[in-house]
């Protein structure tokens, strides 16, 4: 799947039914037709013909609190107390919370896009701090205080492929993405797979997956350059990994706007990233829980 924070899976999940199946395969919301067989009189094709089409843009807002652990040293976890999610769907074109896609392939096995986003490694990046220290990463007096500071790093445009796929067996998900501004030139291939059990008013849907991280990329978010590196911080090269990930999420539908939600977020670092002098903990933790509303 796209890489979603937990408010955004809310807004998705605080969908009526119907619009939440459309808007995860990325098709547009489709017009409310009536069947009408040969035998049909005109009255009731011109009433089918007249009920007004669906539109094409999602709106909503997530109200709650929540938090994302931050897997980095001397850093602040990000906390989540509203979120706003917009989408359009055209034909073939689509926005989708700041991926833009064009649908190549869309019947009823599968539907293929190109899909343009932002890398969401550098989220961490933003809430760090600089501190003097006396002793390095690995607990060591240092002969003098010295300054450390974790390294900044830039988002990514990315580019790639993402192909999605339901029926009564859950929904599954592939993405491979390449790097395309010339930030860290490596990629990443994405897999989920999730399950959705509903029951009148109540939605519960758990989910799991990989994601392979490339040398390249993995070591421009994760590694340490000798130019960035000091006698508090060392250098450190990461290569490739596979990062794991799983999510539940419990809804319950108040009325055809409103909803009330529950979602619950883990992923553990691939080894050569939770090694980096710059991690702290590999396991990433997210929580949120509030109410979603869907104009």
């Amino acid at each position: 799947m796209k890489t979603t924070s937990a408010v955004a899976l809310l807004m998705l999940l605080a969908s009526p039914p119907c619009f939440a199946e459309q808007a995860s395969s990325n098709k547009p919301p489709s017009a409310g037709v009536s069947v009408v067989t040969q035998s049909g009189t005109a009255a009731a094709q011109g009433q089918a013909q007249a009920q007004p089409e669906e539109s094409r843009w999602r709106l909503g807002i997530g109200l709650g609190y929540g938090l994302r652990s931050n897997p980095l040293v001397q850093s602040d976890d990000i906390p989540i107390f509203v979120d706003i999610d917009i989408a359009w769907f055209g034909e073939r074109l689509f926005f989708d919370n700041g991926d833009f896609g064009l649908t190549l392939v869309d019947n009823e096995f599968v539907t293929a896009s190109v899909v343009g986003r932002a890398n969401s490694d550098r989220v961490f990046f933003g809430k760090t701090d600089t501190r003097f220290v006396t002793v390095d990463l690995a607990g060591q007096p240092l002969s003098q205080a010295a300054e450390l500071t974790i390294p900044d790093r830039d988002y990514a445009v990315e580019l790639g492929l993402e192909l999605l796929a339901d029926g009564r067996w859950g929904q599954l998900q592939l993405t491979a993405f390449h790097d395309v501004s010339g930030t860290h030139d490596g990629y990443e291939i994405h897999f989920d797979y999730g399950y959705g059990w509903r029951n009148q008013r109540w939605y519960i849907e758990p989910s799991f997956g990989l994601s392979y991280k490339s040398e390249d990329l993995n070591n421009y978010y994760w590694g340490v350059r000798p130019d960035e590196s000091s006698d508090a911080l060392p250098g450190y090269q990461a290569g490739s990994g596979v990062n794991a990930h799983a999510r539940l999420a419990l809804r319950y539908q108040i009325n055809r706007r409103w909803a009330f939600a529950l979602v619950g977020e883990f992923e553990n670092l691939n080894d050569e990233a939770a090694a980096s002098p710059i991690v702290a903990d590999r396991d990433v933790l997210g929580y949120f829980a509030g109410f979603g509303y869907r104009f």
